[in-house]
């Protein structure tokens, strides 16, 4: 049976001299004359591993195949593949021409034959007429296109192509993504994209693959990787997201926000934590007036703007609930607007219509817009820790304080597990007042706090839930009491 897939990526994981891992286990397939986008944060290890697809770095395990074929150790050059790189690479010496035929002439292709693949390749790129132009007299997009022409016309397989319209401005960026998008339609040929812009991933795909540390966190088409979101981080990168704590009821029926809702998931069984995503354009929003409520067959409206909303409400049992509008930004198709309920939960709505700061209004979201994903954390941070023999418990290489009566029934030496709550942790200003230091490493606003993701200086991730207001890659002290340590026996103990 012939191979459907021209790359294969299997279990790759590449590991620096530092012992950092950029690529952790990383399994991908693309089809023959797919566009695929590989998309993540700074430092996710999407442009590692199309350096390695490429050939310019070799992993440190696994193996990667193109055409069914080995290339794990196989040098760049042997490759069926072309590279466009952020900077281009171009030889500012030699001009439009030269350029675009340097890797014919290394082949030692025939003269007549590299005009007329210079000139169709150029063609393609919308640079008919640059021909005997310098380089460096180029525009960015230009020169782009240059970079682009010189790639496909030794007539790649697979054309990788590392953030090639970042240093663009918003409007070339926004041209050039149509050009490649018709030029893959034009050439057939495999693309593989590598980006740090959603909507530049979500516009050019067919499939999408989400990175963040080194880890694939979902692969999909760019409607799944939307709408169907499988962890918060994925929600949280793609679009703007309300995500909530909420408590799977059954089959079908979720908690949060201290009321029940339908919805549409299954399988995660009952009275289970799950994480609850909702888009800010999914909330249906209405004026309240006065003691007004939505009645089943929609709003009671007390002006015209409300009668002409009217028929956009759906109608139904639906679960509503209420809040007051905190602020309204004008983003050109659309009204952005935060709203606080009486609980203090706070919800990004997206609206056409416009609602004042101060406006009492309702809201309301259908079954089939609410999405359920796993909570990947709950409650606790879990540790494996040891009693020491001077009464303290030793864990995330640190020693801390713990009272005698937490210690009751362990002895010095004993291995026991450490839980502490995510409520529990108190970060400091200045790293010197923790008995650890770290740094906030990711942020997810939950409604009513935030949730954060704290890497200690040793390497370890610490979650903590709080009030309190902070921002990516600030550094803190780590402090937990004594009596909010909670010690137990090791599991299968």
């Amino acid at each position: 049976m012939k191979n459907e897939f021209i790359i294969e990526v299997n279990h790759v994981s590449k590991q620096f001299e530092d012992g950092k891992y950029a690529l952790d286990d990383v399994s991908l397939q693309v089809k023959k004359g797919e566009f695929v986008t590989i998309l993540g944060p700074s430092g996710c290890g999407k442009t590692t591993l199309l350096r390695c697809i490429a050939g310019f770095q070799v992993a440190s395990s696994g193996d990667i195949l193109l055409k069914g074929e080995d290339v794990t150790k196989t040098p760049p050059y042997r490759r069926p593949v072309n590279t466009v790189f952020q900077k281009y690479a171009l030889f500012p010496h030699l001009n439009v021409f030269n350029n675009v035929a340097f890797g014919l002439k290394l082949k030692k292709e025939a003269p007549d034959v590299i005009k007329k693949k210079v000139r169709r390749a150029l063609k393609m790129a919308n640079m008919t007429g640059y021909e005997e132009r310098k380089v460096d007299t180029l525009s960015g997009g230009q020169q782009q296109r240059v970079a682009i022409a010189r790639a496909i016309v030794n007539e790649p397989e697979v054309l990788l192509l590392d953030e090639p319209l970042s240093a663009l401005d918003l409007k070339m960026r926004h041209d050039m993504q149509i050009e490649l998008k018709e030029l893959h339609e034009k050439l057939g040929i495999t693309f593989i994209y590598v980006t740090h812009d959603q909507e530049e991933a979500l516009t050019l795909s067919d499939r999408v693959v989400v990175m963040n540390e080194g880890r694939i966190k979902q692969i999909g088409t760019p409607t799944d990787i939307y709408n169907e979101p499988q962890n918060c981080f994925v929600a949280d990168f793609i679009g703007e997201s309300n995500i909530l704590s909420g408590r799977m009821i059954r089959d079908k029926r979720v908690e949060f926000i201290g009321q029940q809702f339908d919805c549409i998931d299954t399988g995660f069984g009952e009275d289970v934590p799950v994480d609850v995503v909702i888009r800010p354009e999914d909330i249906y929003l209405w004026k309240v007036q006065g003691d007004n409520v939505l009645s089943d067959k929609g709003p009671d409206a007390a002006s015209q703007a409300d009668l002409d909303k009217e028929d956009r409400v759906p109608k139904g049992k639906f679960t509503k609930w209420y809040g007051t509008v905190q602020s309204c930004i004008f983003k050109g198709v659309h009204y952005e607007m935060r709203v606080l309920t009486p609980d203090g939960f706070e919800f990004l709505i997206q609206d056409y219509h416009e609602f004042l700061p101060g406006t009492e209004v309702g809201m309301l979201v259908k079954p089939e817009d609410i999405q359920i994903v796993k909570k990947e954390h709950y409650l606790y941070n879990y540790f494996e820790g040891e009693v020491t023999k001077n009464g303290k418990v030793r864990f995330i290489d640190a020693e801390w304080e713990v009272t005698e009566q937490q210690l009751a029934g362990f002895e010095p030496g004993e291995r026991v597990q450490v839980r502490v709550p995510f409520r529990n942790i108190d970060l400091q200003d200045y790293e010197e007042e923790g008995t650890l230091s770290g740094e906030v490493h990711f942020i997810l606003y939950k409604g009513n706090h935030y949730h954060l993701t704290i890497r200690t200086d040793e390497g370890h991730d610490l979650y903590v839930d709080t009030n309190d207001v902070w921002d990516d890659g600030d550094r803190v002290g780590i402090v937990i009491k004594p009596e909010d340590i909670l010690i137990g026996k090791l599991p299968n103990d």
